[in-house]
C-alpha cells in the first residue's frame, strides 16, 4: 500500500479495544492482543499507548495500522537476513478467515505459531537514554565498557548488543550479559540472536539513513519452531520498538527529536506524575503530534528508495 491509502485509511478515534471477533483471545498485552486461529495467530495492533510502563487513557489515532504497516515494510526488507512469522499472501488469509474490515485488515497480521524466546534482543547504536545515564556513572553500557570522552547521542565505534529478560506483565525487564542470555537460550542459540540482532541493526541503520532517519537502537524478539529453526517475530522497527532521529537535524551532545513517543514521556514528566496508574489524560495537541511523529517515520521509509 501507498502512504497516502494508509494516512487516509486511519480511523478518526483512537481504537484502544478489539471486540466482535469470533475467534479466542489468548493474550492481551500493552498494545497488541492475540487471537487464536487454530493453524495461526492473529496478532491486532490496538491504539494504546504506554509509557513508564503504564497504560495511558488516550491512544493515538491510528497508532496500530502504522506500526502494522511499518512492521510490513521492513519484514519484507530483512528476508535476505532472517525469515519472519508472518504468513505468506496476508490478504489471502484475511479473506480466507472472513476479516473483511480493512481497519482491522490494516492493524493485523497473521502468523505463525512459535515459541517465543525469552529474551528481548536490544541493540544500541548510539549512546543515549539509559545507556547515556549509565556512561555517564560507570563508562559502561550493560557492563559493556566504551571509550573515554564520549557525548550524548554519539555514535558508537559498533553497534553493541545488550539483551534483557522478556519480564511478565506488570514486572521490569532486567539487562542481562552473554553468560547469562546463553544459559537461557542456550549457547548456539543465543549466538545466533546476538549475531542476526546486530546484522538486521547494521542493515536497517543503512536504510534508514536513506529515508531520511537515523536509527539509534531497537529491539527485536525471536521465535523457535518445533525444528528448531529462527524466526523474527512480534513488531519491527517500529517507533514503539526503535528510536529514530531526524537525520537533517542530527547533532552530538544533546538529546535529538525522535520520531517516537519521546514527546509523551516529555510532557508526562513536565506534570510531575509519579509514574503509577491511573496515568493523566493527554491533551489534543500532544495526541496529534504524537500521530503525525508516527506518520513521518512511516512515509520516510515507504518513498525511499
Amino acid at each position: 500500500m501507498t502512504f497516502s491509502e494508509i494516512e487516509t485509511a486511519l480511523p478518526p478515534n483512537a481504537v484502544t479495544t478489539i471486540t466482535n471477533l469470533p475467534f479466542p483471545r489468548i493474550a492481551s498485552g500493552k498494545v497488541r492482543e492475540i487471537f487464536d486461529l487454530g493453524d495461526a495467530l492473529l496478532l491486532v495492533a490496538t491504539d494504546r499507548l504506554s509509557a513508564f510502563d503504564v497504560i495511558l487513557p488516550d491512544g493515538i489515532p491510528g497508532k496500530g495500522a502504522i506500526l502494522t504497516q511499518m512492521s510490513n515494510w521492513w519484514f519484507a526488507q530483512t528476508t535476505h537476513l532472517i525469515q519472519n512469522h508472518l504468513l505468506p499472501d496476508q490478504p489471502g488469509e484475511f479473506a480466507r478467515r472472513g476479516i473483511t474490515d480493512r481497519d482491522l485488515q490494516l492493524r493485523s497480521m497473521i502468523v505463525r505459531k512459535l515459541k517465543t524466546v525469552p529474551i528481548e534482543c536490544v541493540v544500541r547504536g548510539y549512546l543515549i537514554g539509559s545507556g547515556w545515564s549509565a556512561y555517564q556513572k560507570t563508562g559502561q553500557v550493560c557492563g559493556i565498557r566504551l571509550p573515554i570522552g564520549l557525548r550524548q547521542a554519539d555514535r558508537l565505534p559498533e553497534a553493541i548488543f545488550t539483551p534483557t529478560t522478556k519480564a511478565p506483565k506488570g514486572q521490569h525487564d532486567e539487562p542481562i550479559n552473554d553468560a547469562q542470555g546463553a544459559e537461557i537460550a542456550g549457547p548456539a542459540l543465543y549466538s545466533t540472536l546476538k549475531e542476526t540482532s546486530l546484522a538486521i541493526y547494521r542493515y536497517a541503520h543503512d536504510r534508514a539513513h536513506g529515508a531520511g532517519m537515523i536509527l539509534a537502537d531497537t529491539k527485536f524478539e525471536f521465535g523457535t519452531d518445533a525444528a528448531g529453526n529462527v524466526w523474527l517475530i512480534d513488531e519491527l522497527l517500529t517507533p514503539d520498538s526503535s528510536r529514530y532521529w531526524p537525520a537533517e537535524s542530527y547533532a552530538p551532545n544533546q538529546s535529538p527529536h525522535s520520531y517516537d513517543k519521546q514527546f509523551v514521556r516529555d510532557h508526562l514528566v513536565a506534570l510531575n506524575w509519579n509514574q503509577t496508574p491511573p496515568a493523566p489524560r493527554l491533551p489534543a495537541e500532544v495526541i496529534r503530534r504524537t500521530q503525525q511523529k508516527y506518520l513521518t517515520a512511516l512515509k520516510n521509509l515507504l518513498q525511499s528508495r
